[in-house]
């Protein structure tokens, strides 16, 4: 059938459309923002793709629309679907119906580091010859797509707490029907739908309910906000993770690059990684535990993740130039960038460490974060941060209390020419967004190299 996505470049729906490829459907989508990974990723696959939301894409009429959480009433496609009365589902609701039935999902949620343990928890399954299908909103460098059926019952998806779709404000994972689910984390996020941590709370315990008996429930001892979910009703086995959790692990290195794992205080391996920071080894150990549910020996996971080179974007090397290294991250939360900021400053120790943030999620914008950022950037030498000239609220304001030396910009040039005034070798520099940033990378590798 002919399969029309409407916000196709976001990175659930790209991989969405890449597994709907894969079950033989003919797939076009359309998007206000074609960028790369997922254009190029996209367009590999042979999916065609549409700028903008011109009801024109949607004739002759598909024989099914798809369509994003990003996309509300109002939009000229979205009423031409409506008005034509074309069928339409929400991109969960698909995925649950055609891919996910009769399989043991193994689903990741949190507010950090879903992408990254979906990723490793896919990686460790493959390593182990369980050849899994997987749904991941980044494209991990191990394997190279974001999506893909996989050839046995276990499918891993990253398990989202944001809404299905504009008929559809049921959290994305409710769809799912996981068999094994790690809670990472919970933190305030997604201010634009909820109003407050413990709307997000109920959405999590929507998701433990649909959990069967047989299952597992894998979450970290010191997330006070995942014990009040839990205690709300679980009827699924648990396992912890962290201080005083069943699964822990013991650093062999500052920086979090070597630990070795225990498990019921036994040890089971040891991961010797390219990645930093606590947030991954607590990534780490959640899932070990679930790859253990679907028979996965940890001291094999251990090996597995040995061999784990990450996500794209998730602190990627993305250039090196007269010594200056500069990296691509998603974080746009303040835990986000304190860890991954912390991590990097393990590994590198005294030398320089330049932070570029875009205040660019929804959350972000309305300023719901706005509080914690000055803090968030303590392990960094200097800061640039992006005041694009609608985002609502005084930025230079909020990050007058940084302890750190710290500049406001309103452009792209501005941050390019302070970095490159600032840059010795050996700075690493890292650029925070969960956006495209208007491809400062590329810009900033090209200015240093001048």
């Amino acid at each position: 059938m002919h399969i029309h996505i409407l916000g196709i470049c976001g990175t659930f729906m790209g991989s969405l459309a890449v597994l709907a490829k894969e079950l033989g459907h003919r797939v076009t989508g359309s998007d206000a923002n074609v960028y790369p990974p997922m254009s190029t990723q996209l367009q590999a696959q042979g999916i065609e793709l549409m700028q903008g939301y011109d009801p024109a894409h949607l004739e002759p009429a598909p024989d099914l629309v798809v369509v994003g959480n990003a996309l509300s009433r109002g939009n000229p496609a979205v009423e031409y679907v409506l008005n034509k009365g074309l069928p339409y589902v929400s991109g969960p609701q698909w995925l649950a119906d055609h891919v996910l039935q009769g399989r043991w999902v193994l689903a990741a949620a949190g507010t950090h580091g879903k992408t990254t343990t979906s990723s490793m928890l896919a990686w460790v399954l493959e390593h182990a010859g369980m050849s899994p299908g997987f749904l991941i909103g980044g494209v991990p460098q191990n394997f190279g797509v974001s999506a893909r059926l996989g050839g046995t019952p276990f499918f891993v998806v990253e398990a989202d707490e944001y809404d299905s779709a504009f008929f559809d404000k049921r959290s994305k994972f409710v769809h799912y029907h996981p068999r094994t689910a790690i809670l990472n984390n919970l933190e305030f996020d997604h201010a634009d739908i909820f109003p407050d941590l413990a709307a997000i709370e109920r959405q999590f315990h929507h998701l433990v309910r649909t959990i069967p008996g047989e299952g597992l429930v894998i979450h970290p001892t010191a997330e006070t906000a995942l014990k009040r979910v839990i205690d709300m009703g679980c009827w699924t086995p648990v396992q912890t993770t962290g201080e005083g959790g069943q699964w822990q692990a013991r650093l062999l290195s500052e920086d979090g690059s070597h630990f070795e794992v225990l498990f019921d205080g036994k040890p089971q391996g040891t991961v010797d990684w390219e990645l930093t920071g606590q947030h991954n080894v607590a990534n780490a150990l959640a899932c070990l535990a679930a790859a253990r549910h679907v028979g996965v020996v940890p001291e094999l996971g251990c090996a597995a993740l040995s061999a784990f080179k990450s996500v794209k974007r998730r602190m990627e090397k993305v250039a090196e130039v007269n010594g200056v290294t500069i990296y691509d991250d998603f974080a746009h939360h303040p835990t986000a960038i304190a860890t991954t900021l912390d991590g990097l400053r393990k590994r590198v120790g005294d030398a320089p460490v330049i932070a570029v943030v875009e205040p660019r999620s929804n959350s972000m914008k309305l300023g719901a974060h706005r509080d914690g950022l000055p803090e968030s950037v303590v392990q960094a030498d200097n800061v640039f941060w992006y005041a694009p000239p609608n985002l609502g609220w005084d930025l230079a304001a909020t990050v007058a209390s940084s302890t750190v030396p710290t500049q406001v910009c309103d452009s792209l040039d501005a941050i390019i020419e302070g970095v490159k005034a600032i840059a010795t070798p050996g700075t690493q520099v890292v650029i925070m967004s969960n956006g495209g940033f208007g491809g400062l990378h590329g810009k900033l590798a090209q200015a240093l190299e001048g």
